[in-house]
């Protein structure tokens, strides 16, 4: 058994196909499938049903799968160190970075960082934040940035950001000339959020449900722009962040606070509890918590 056989098996046992996994590791099916079948007659065991349509794993596979990631995080996490600890490269690693989130704040931390340090590479991978927590489980991401709460059962966690969200409604709507406006006001509102991969579209709902409704929602995006431009349209309203809000025309939208209750947005750089943060990545962790916790006390008290 090595590496590559069980890197293999976790490829098919996550697309549930032979043909789409050798598709994305670029194998052939048959070479793919002699792989697997060499891998279980050195185990002993069957380790998918391929009866069905979809191929499935066996009780013996499930109990593999487990095990063969775990082996594959240890050994990546491995080379890391090993090469972290000799110098054979000058530092890089893995950001994973909600489109909304790194709109917001990390261009120039990101800039400045490589100022200070040219050497160090880092690579940004765009996603919600519940798909970051996954990648960071699954070992394919070093670090990833968001919205709190997470289970620090699994993550070590560092604050960075404290804000809130705010309303954003079309300057025709009725709440348009308010001070503040209740979260209970906006019961019969139409709702455009995050797409559900992203934390704070749960936040919003949750939000909502504590305050005695459920939101109806009439769009989802991925793009804090888009959403905006919906807003713009008359198309409903949204909570956003109060960074996004300070980059929306006042002259096309109404930004007012929402308060009974205000929702927090707080933002954490988080990694894996069993994983190792190379020393680029710790490096890049403490200017990051620096630079944007440091700015985040000072706007609050300015």
């Amino acid at each position: 058994m090595d590496m590559r056989q069980l890197g293999y098996f976790l490829e098919v046992a996550q697309h549930a196909s032979f043909s789409k996994a050798s598709q994305a590791i670029h194998l052939s099916q048959p070479t793919l499938s002699k792989m697997i079948k060499n891998l279980e007659v050195e185990l002993g065991v069957v380790l998918f049903d391929r009866s069905t349509r979809r191929v499935e794993l066996t009780e013996a596979g499930k109990v593999v799968q487990a095990h063969a990631q775990t082996i594959i995080n240890a050994s990546q996490q491995l080379l890391v160190a090993v090469e972290d600890l000799t110098e054979k490269r000058k530092g890089q690693f893995t950001l994973g970075l909600p489109p909304v989130i790194g709109a917001s704040f990390f261009p120039k931390v990101i800039a400045d960082f490589h100022q200070l340090h040219p050497d160090i590479a880092i690579k940004i991978v765009e996603e919600g934040g519940k798909r970051i927590e996954q990648l960071l489980l699954e070992g394919k991401i070093n670090l990833g940035v968001v919205v709190l709460p997470v289970d620090e059962r699994l993550f070590e966690v560092v604050p960075i950001v404290e804000r809130h969200l705010k309303l954003v409604l079309p300057l025709t709507h009725a709440l348009a000339h308010r001070e503040e406006v209740h979260l209970a006001d906006l019961k019969n509102e139409l709702f455009i959020l995050f797409r559900q991969e992203f934390n704070l579209h749960d936040r919003v709902k949750e939000a909502c449900i504590r305050e005695g409704f459920e939101p109806q929602v009439a769009y989802e995006s991925t793009q804090w722009d888009f959403i905006y431009e919906l807003i713009c349209a008359n198309q409903g309203i949204s909570l956003l962040p109060e960074t996004i809000c300070a980059k929306l025309d006042p002259g096309k939208v109404s930004v007012i606070p929402l308060v009974k209750p205000s929702i927090h947005w707080d933002l954490a750089i988080i990694w894996n509890k069993s994983g190792y943060v190379s020393h680029a990545a710790q490096g890049w962790i403490e200017f990051a918590q620096k630079v944007l916790f440091t700015s985040s006390t000072n706007e609050d008290s300015a």
